[in-house]
């Protein structure tokens, strides 16, 4: 049964784009179909798999446009099992042309609903603010994956997502839920990144993986070859991170010890 996961967290630089792009390519390894849908402007999930945004026709800006229909914008990476609808600057202009469109907090879920069932996972890269493209992704979504870097904000940024999931919870998709937290950007030499640990574990328990990734070079260097850390350095203490959580989300009953 397809699963579709939307990657937010309304506070930026906290490893959404690298979550999305390092989970699909570890969630394929695994010779799992998965779709990512880059939601953000920024378009860093779709160069993060070496996809050149300047040639690209037809990306997820023409659906919410209408101008082709989403399986026209869905583009195979080089990665087996694994595609995506990539996102350009274009998509920016959506929020002010859709103001007016009825219904218009549904058009990705609406779009993306024939398609579902080819994937095992849909995982959508939301942009760091609570727009219109981010609403379309908490509205699509079944569940909710949260990034959260090990810093001294984090539970502030942690308390605003829950907030914006209860508020979409009781307007438009009553049965979005937290997928999990994966605590980022872990430096285990860092006093911090252990108390920040410490309190998140403490305030939503099993909703947190075990699995925690590292601040790792490796995950820095391989947007900049258009590669996941898997096939940039697939030894890095990095890529391994994201393989590991692959499989507590791939394992049916988790591998976290729930309450």
């Amino acid at each position: 049964m397809s699963r579709i996961i939307a990657i937010a967290n309304q506070k930026g630089g906290v490893g959404k784009t690298t979550t999305a792009v390092n989970l699909a390519a570890s969630l394929a390894l695994a010779e799992k179909d998965i779709l990512v849908i880059d939601t953000d402007p920024q378009g860093n999930s779709t160069s993060g798999f070496g996809i050149e945004r300047d040639g690209l026709n037809k990306t997820l800006y023409d659906v919410y446009s209408r101008k082709c229909g989403v399986e026209d914008a869905i583009k195979e990476t080089t990665i087996g099992h694994l595609a995506i609808i990539p996102s350009t600057v274009d998509l920016l202009g959506v929020e002010v042309e859709l103001v007016g469109r009825e219904g218009r907090e549904h058009i990705l879920s609406d779009s993306i609903n024939a398609i579902r069932d080819r994937y095992r996972y849909i995982l959508i890269d939301c942009p760091p603010s609570l727009g219109l493209l981010t609403l379309n992704a908490l509205v699509a979504a079944d569940s909710v994956l949260v990034p959260v870097q090990c810093e001294y904000y984090a539970l502030e940024g942690l308390g605003l997502l829950t907030n914006t999931i209860r508020l979409i919870r009781n307007s438009f998709n009553p049965g979005l839920d937290i997928e999990g937290i994966v605590l980022t950007m872990f430096d285990a030499r860092n006093t911090l990144a252990h108390q920040v640990e410490e309190e998140v574990r403490k305030h939503f328990g099993s909703k947190v993986y075990n699995t925690v990734i590292p601040r790792n070079v490796t995950l820095g260097e391989a947007p900049s070859y258009g590669k996941p850390a898997l096939l940039y350095d697939a030894r890095s203490k990095g890529a391994q991170s994201y393989l590991s959580l692959a499989k507590e989300i791939l394992n049916e009953n988790g591998f976290r010890q729930r309450a």
